[in-house]
This record gives structure tokens, sequence and C-alpha cells, in this order.
């Protein structure tokens, strides 16, 4: 693999660009792999990168039945945090965090990470209460958060109208580490290094079934035939409950479909993330221009790609109130992704039924931001064959054992 310099741009330039080669191999799958995890989406790739990089093993593919990135990770809204209440999520999340700080010269691919702070809106009292709470617990968890008052997110946001007829801004939790990446970039610098590592990444090539022999993996159908491995990582988000049920299990999740939407381009106007729960809103420009807006979950289970236009029209509705400059605006597009749920909206990682069979899910509408330090547990999970300090917790026995990881009241909002 070729290493993005400086130097390599203003050599391609000089013979007009006629010397870059493939980003990553599309090789024929071979018979046999160490290890094979099926979806090559953020966590998948990231994961296969782990795989190779911390545990040094490289007999892996990665599996993907559409396009690498084709997935959750090309249609989310590209938000990274890690104030979570819970210390389990807070600790895996800035591990997340922490690592895509570094990721561009990780990787050697700019996956545009911008940290450009977060804004959590509080517009009710109880929000107020709830995010002081999370401001100490970030402290105790070591994760750089603070409450901050109105003039100040005013000062942050000028654009923000702080005293609007519903839902009047109180003040905010403030991460100023947090921020953006390129949803895209991501995917492809991981993959570009897993290729480089030699990791097979196999597109268009659908798992049809899970092989077993004496309670474990034996190996998986494909579109592109039969393949065998020593173990197996299920990475395939909202697909996930599919995938258990061929390998002989059920998972408590429920798949939705999550929205979002861009507008016009326009002149820079905001320059952080804002996130507003009483709404279920949130916002932050693009580098084009765009502003890229979302809202919250499909209240029934789906698995389109689409969403329904009332729902956007409730979340525009509620970010006008608050962002009144944005009311002449034009939508560009919009889409929708389809999220695996859990009951306590955190993900499961760790080990299943099948033997040498692990999955990664559940990550609900936060998956994105997760990627990195997903990928970097699960490795250390599948390498070993235990969950590691990040893992832990998220075991598919906590919903037998009854010991949630509740976010869903703990962050006000599962994102």
């Amino acid at each position: 693999m070729r290493r993005y310099s400086a130097f390599a741009i203003a050599r391609e330039a000089a013979r007009y660009h006629t010397g870059w080669g493939r980003a990553w191999r599309n090789p024929t799958p071979k018979k046999s792999y160490d290890i094979v995890i099926i979806g090559a989406g953020g966590h998948g790739l990231a994961t296969a990168y782990y795989l190779g990089k911390n545990h040094g093993l490289k007999n892996v593919a990665v599996v993907e039945k559409g396009w690498l990135g084709g997935g959750n990770t090309g249609r989310n809204t590209t938000i990274i945090r890690s104030n979570y209440l819970q210390d389990e999520s807070a600790a895996i999340y800035e591990k997340a965090r922490s690592l895509y700080e570094s990721l561009s010269q990780d990787l050697n691919y700019n996956v545009m990470f911008s940290p450009r702070g977060v804004l959590m809106l509080a517009q009710t009292e109880h929000e107020i209460r709830g995010y002081k709470r999370t401001e100490h617990a970030n402290r105790l968890q070591g994760v750089e958060t603070r409450f901050i008052g109105p003039k100040e997110v005013k000062r942050l946001v000028p654009i923000i109208e702080i005293s609007g007829p519903r839902y009047p801004v109180l003040g905010a939790l403030w991460q100023p580490r947090g921020g953006t990446a390129r949803h895209d970039a991501v995917a492809w610098g991981y993959a570009r290094a897993c290729s480089d590592m030699g990791i097979d990444i196999i597109q268009q090539c659908e798992v049809t079934a899970i092989r077993q022999k004496n309670g474990a993996v034996s190996g998986i159908e494909t579109t592109k035939g039969e393949i065998s491995c020593n173990k197996l990582g299920l990475v395939v988000a909202g697909n996930s409950g599919v995938l258990a049920e061929m390998a002989g299990f059920r998972l408590p999740i429920e798949s939705v479909a999550l929205q979002a939407l861009v507008s016009e381009p326009i002149k820079p106007a905001i320059n952080v993330v804002v996130m507003a729960n009483t709404v279920h809103g949130y916002i932050s420009q693009s580098d084009k221009g765009e502003l890229v807006i979302g809202g919250g979950a499909d209240g029934f289970n789906n698995y389109t790609q689409r969403g329904s236009f009332h729902h956007i029209e409730e979340t525009v509705r509620a970010l006008i109130e608050t962002f009144p400059i944005i009311s002449r605006l034009k939508m560009l597009r919009q889409w929708g992704g389809i999220v695996d749920m859990t009951g306590d909206r955190s993900p499961i990682i760790g080990r299943t039924p099948l033997e040498n069979c692990f999955i990664d899910c559940g990550w609900g509408t936060g998956g994105f931001k997760a990627i990195p330090g997903s990928g970097w547990s699960m490795a250390a999970t599948m390498a070993r064959g235990e969950p590691d300090e990040f893992a832990a917790a998220f075991g598919m026995e906590r919903f037998i054992e009854g010991r949630f990881i509740d976010e869903s009241v703990a962050a006000g909002v599962a994102h």
C-alpha cells in the first residue's frame, strides 16, 4: 500500500494522478480462514483491523452482502461524544473518542475528525438536574464535560434562540472534545489498512447459512460458496436478529428506522454539534455547508431505509423554534438507517450460545461514535475468547441476570 503524504500528492499531481492504485484489494474468498467477520461496516472493519494490529491475527475475512460501508456507517449523522452516565458506557465511548483523535495518523487516512464540541441542551428543569448529575459522574470517570448556562450557550452558538416559546434553553452539558468525523472516510480508512495487512474484504457476498459441528461454528455458506472458519463474528447492526436465527439463538433486540436529513448548503453558521433531547433533534454543519439534522427512531419495528415524513416534520418544526434562522432552508435529501435496539439501549459484545461465535450489536442510534472502541474491544474478545475490560459488562447474560446498563433513562436519549 502506498503511503499517503504531501510528497505523494505532489508527485501524482505532476503526472496527472495516473499512479494511484486501488485503496483496497477485491479478492476471491479462500476456502478457509481463522476468523470470519460478517459485516463490512465501521464496526466490522474496525474489529478486523484491531485483530491484525493488536493481536497479529491476519488470516481474516470480512464478508459483506452489499458494498463496504453501505449500511448504517454511510447513513448516520457523524456525532462523536462520550458523556454517558453509566460507568460502563462512559468507558467504552471514551475509549472510542480517544482513538478517533489519532485515527487519521494510525490509518494514514484522513477521517476528518473535528473536535468541535458537543452541546446537549437542557430545556426543562428535569434535564438540568440530569445533566448536572452526569457532569459529576463524568468527572469521576475522567471524561471532560461541564454544565454551562444559557449565556455561554449563546456565545458558543450565536444563531440559537435561548428564549423559545415552548422550550427555552436553560443550560447545556458541554463536552469540548466531542465532535464529528467523516463517516465514509472512517470505513475507507479501516478497509485500506485491513487490506494492506492481508485481510480479505469480500463484497457482494451474502451469508445464507451458518454451519455448526458439535455445538461450535464451523463455517458459513454464502452466495460465493462455502467458507470454513475457526471463529465467527456477527457485526451487522439491524440485521443481527436475522443472523442470530441462522446460528440458532435469539437476541433481545428490535430493529427500527432512524431518520436524518441535510439542508441545502449555506455559509458557516454553526461550528459545534447541538443536541436537543427534549424535542429529540440534533444539528451540526458539514464541511460542504449542509446542516446535518437528525431525529428520533420510528416507534414501530421496520427495516425501511427511508423513514416517515411526519417524523421529519416534527423534528424540523421543533428545531426551527430553537434555530429560527433556518426556517427558510430547503431540504436537500432525507434517509433512514436500520438500528438495533436492546431493552436498556446498551450494546451487546461477547460470546453467543454457539461456541466460537461472537457478536457485536445493539448500539442503537449511537453506533458511529463507538466504532474504534467497539472494534478494539470486539477484537480482543474474539482473540482471547473472553471479553476484555470494556466488553465485560455488555454480555448477553446481563438480560438473564437483570443486570441492565440503562442508558435510555440515564442519557435522556439513546444517542
